[in-house]
């Protein structure tokens, strides 16, 4: 429907080119994240939704990222974030990273299928970060509780964000 049409590509060089600042670029694409995600979790969008609104948000950050490399828009931090050993599913952790990523952090994906010992050397390498594990499969959400534990004994204090389709508050709240 939006053939011929500019996207978001196109919207953000011409907002960046026209003296819009990378900033209230970012607070605008962060705001209509909001958006789509509270119609998400209201049943008034589908994941096919997220993924438009998540695709559009990649093309817009293509625009910002020499702005944050610049310094003219400050990281709000380094999120580390992973889908969990045994699970190979993707979509909701990279929903998640660019999500992150256009809130003003810097986003490192370690990927799918990731084990204890990647997220550990990845701590090990930017210890200010805050972590995120992925699972989608009921199966793998065991690998998710030992990955966490491992995490722990090394940094007890590290925050680590968990989630994922099967994912409930009191499994979270356990691990």
């Amino acid at each position: 429907d939006m053939k011929g049409q500019k996207g978001a590509d196109e919207l953000t060089r011409e907002a960046l080119d026209s003296g819009i600042s990378a900033a209230q670029v970012l607070d605008a694409l962060v705001a209509g994240m909001g958006v789509i995600g509270e119609k998400f979790s209201t049943g008034k969008a589908f994941v096919p939704n997220m993924l438009m609104a998540a695709k559009a948000m990649s093309a817009s950050m293509a625009h910002l990222k020499p702005f944050f490399s610049s310094g003219e828009v400050k990281r709000k931090g380094t999120f580390v974030i992973g889908t969990v050993f045994g699970d190979l599913h993707d979509i909701g952790k990279n929903l998640v990273a660019m999500t992150v990523e256009g809130a003003g952090w810097e986003v490192i994906d370690l990927g799918v299928d990731v084990k204890s010992q990647k997220f550990i050397e990845t701590i090990e390498k930017h210890p200010d970060c805050v972590i995120g594990l992925s699972a989608l499969l009921t199966t793998t959400m065991a690998n998710m509780e030992s990955i966490v534990k491992d995490i722990k004994v090394k940094f007890p204090d590290k925050t680590i964000i968990v989630g994922g389709a099967p994912l409930t508050q009191e499994f979270s709240d356990k691990i």
